[in-house]
């Protein structure tokens, strides 16, 4: 069992990365724990006492965020260490004291050809307005998909970007695009009056954290309307359920409106799991594609959503593809098993019936 100090929280910070662990726990009365590969581990460090977790946060926090934290008792925030690396982070009180949530920052935003989306995704990047929409579980790298997207318009046009997140968690290298990024509760009230602010603000895109709200639905899909090219999140399974997420946050009496609005705007849909490597130490992505065209338009405004999974069958000459069709890409790649691509299909059955006509074995 180590013997720890309210410092010893830096070293295992810095260790997250050699022991591939993509989140690491505190919690009084509780073990070190990290996830690995979605799996969550106990490190040998026996049960942290309050003192000692309130101590690495204190160790770990500015005044300012422990004054938020004391005042509000859960805090979202971006720590960040030279020599160590950058975290999103999480801290709340429970019942038996606090607790700290850290999720590792890979340094670098890595190109959309290394998370498995090919040249359709720079094509949908390059319209000039309406809303893409990134969706998938929690910890399905949402947020290093929509970084990558936009550092790579970020790098090689002459855009004005802005940025709303909460918190930030990539940091854009200087390109040849003008990137502002604001966090909320540091740079701005809240999600909804930093889109407000942005449309006065002359921006050709926004990207807005996750749309948690109706009112930041409306808004996103208002300065998509008015020429801007909007990015956003949503924990969604699916393209189809994504549509209809957001169709059903409105009012009854406001739904055709949001429909055929909704069915102008959308770009693009991208919807993806993060899947064990067949290798067992790495995670790789599965990625279903939704493309905007005539067909889309009319089974958006006709609330006939059921239909989207055949568009994308019929459409996948033109880059697109269900999340299925993407697993199953894997699995012949032997990137990823096919036990493991049945656990994470949207339809395992008509996967396992894929898998006896490609003579895979299971």
């Amino acid at each position: 069992m180590a013997d720890l100090t309210p410092e010893s929280i830096w070293s295992y910070l810095e260790g997250m990365s050699k022991m591939h662990a993509s989140d690491l726990i505190i919690s009084a009365h509780n073990p070190i724990k990290i996830r690995v590969r979605g799996v969550l581990k106990s490190l040998d460090t026996g049960e942290l006492s309050e003192k000692l977790v309130e101590g690495m946060l204190k160790v770990i926090l500015t005044d300012a965020q422990l004054k938020r934290l004391q005042e509000a008792w859960d805090l979202d925030c971006c720590l960040e260490k030279k020599g160590v690396g950058r975290f999103r982070t999480n801290v709340l009180k429970h019942r038996l004291g606090y607790m700290g949530v850290f999720r590792y920052i890979p340094e670098g935003i890595p190109e959309p050809a290394e998370l498995g989306l090919d040249k359709v995704i720079k094509d949908l990047m390059q319209n000039h307005q309406g809303l893409v929409l990134v969706t998938g579980p929690i910890r399905s790298g949402k947020t290093t998909t929509m970084a990558s997207l936009v550092n790579m318009i970020a790098q090689v046009e002459k855009k004005h970007i802005i940025t709303i997140e909460d918190p930030i968690e990539y940091v854009y290298p200087m390109g040849t695009s003008m990137v502002n990024q604001r966090e909320v509760s540091t740079h701005t009230q809240s999600t909804a009056s930093a889109m407000r602010a942005a449309l006065r603000e002359d921006p050709d895109i926004i990207l807005v954290g996750e749309m948690r709200d109706l009112e930041t639905m409306e808004l996103a899909i208002g300065a998509a309307e008015t020429g801007h090219l909007v990015l956003s999140t949503l924990q969604t399974k699916n393209a189809a359920k994504t549509i209809d997420r957001v169709v059903d946050a409105f009012p009854p009496k406001q739904v055709a409106q949001i429909r055929t609005l909704l069915s102008g705007s959308l770009k693009g849909v991208i919807s993806q799991k993060l899947i064990p490597h067949i290798d067992g130490q790495n995670m790789v992505m599965a990625s279903e594609i939704l493309l905007a065209n005539i067909s889309l338009t009319k089974m958006i405004k006709e609330g006939k959503t059921f239909q989207i999974p055949s568009v994308m069958q019929i459409g996948r000459a033109h880059g697109m593809r269900e999340l299925d069709y993407s697993i199953m890409e894997l699995v012949k790649a032997k990137q990823i098993s096919p036990i493991m691509g049945l656990r994470y299909a949207n339809n395992p059955k008509s996967l396992r019936e894929e898998y006896q006509v490609q003579g895979i074995e299971i």
